[in-house]
């Protein structure tokens, strides 16, 4: 195995460790040594690839939301209209929560320190200020399409976003406590005729 492919490896199984440990033990609770440990690296590997524990956290955090905007983006340019791209993505959130523990232990991590951390506020603010124009922009492009009624863009995109946040933060609360795909989808449902032209 060649250097580059090790060192991509060693990142990896960091990132994926640390993951682990943020949700189980959050991020406070977490440090270097426990991510070491379960990466089964040594902390001069740790320091080579990251700064700091904070590093890490970080970059896991952006990883997520950028994957959740590409998601996004690729649902609703493949569907007719923007209700159906909507109504698939809501589709996928029950995947999401059933088959990922550790990333809504994560997405819980990533609300509590947003709350305590400068730098983690600041690095979840900008993604969020970015969802919002996409969903200011899908509602926009609902309305030229027909399927929207003339509404306030910004305000309505800033429901959407509003509902997919809020009910992803209930799921991650009690993973199994609903059927959470279904819940998305019937609440989008309601939404989605309250927007239509029909």
């Amino acid at each position: 195995m060649n250097n580059d492919k090790r060192s991509i490896q060693t990142r990896n199984a960091i990132l994926n460790a640390a993951t682990n440990c943020f949700a189980a033990f959050g991020y406070s609770a977490t440090g270097v040594a426990e991510i070491c440990n379960k990466a089964m690296v040594s902390k001069g590997a740790f320091y080579y690839h990251f700064e700091s524990k904070e590093a890490v956290f970080l970059e896991l955090i952006d990883a997520w939301l950028s994957n959740l905007e590409r998601t996004l983006e690729e649902v609703v340019s493949r569907t007719e209209t923007v209700p159906e791209g909507l109504l698939e993505m809501a589709d996928n959130i029950q995947p999401v929560i059933e088959n990922n523990p550790e990333i809504m232990g994560l997405f819980l991590e990533l609300w509590t320190q947003a709350s305590r951390n400068e730098k983690v506020r600041s690095a979840t603010i900008a993604p969020y200020h970015r969802y919002q124009e996409i969903f200011a922009e899908l509602i926009q492009r609902g309305i030229n399409e027909g399927t929207f009624k003339p509404v306030e863009p910004v305000i309505a995109g800033q429901l959407l976003l509003s509902l997919f946040s809020g009910i992803f933060l209930q799921a991650a609360l009690e993973p199994g406590g609903a059927n959470w795909g279904w819940i998305m989808h019937e609440s989008l449902n309601i939404l989605l005729k309250g927007l239509s032209e029909d």
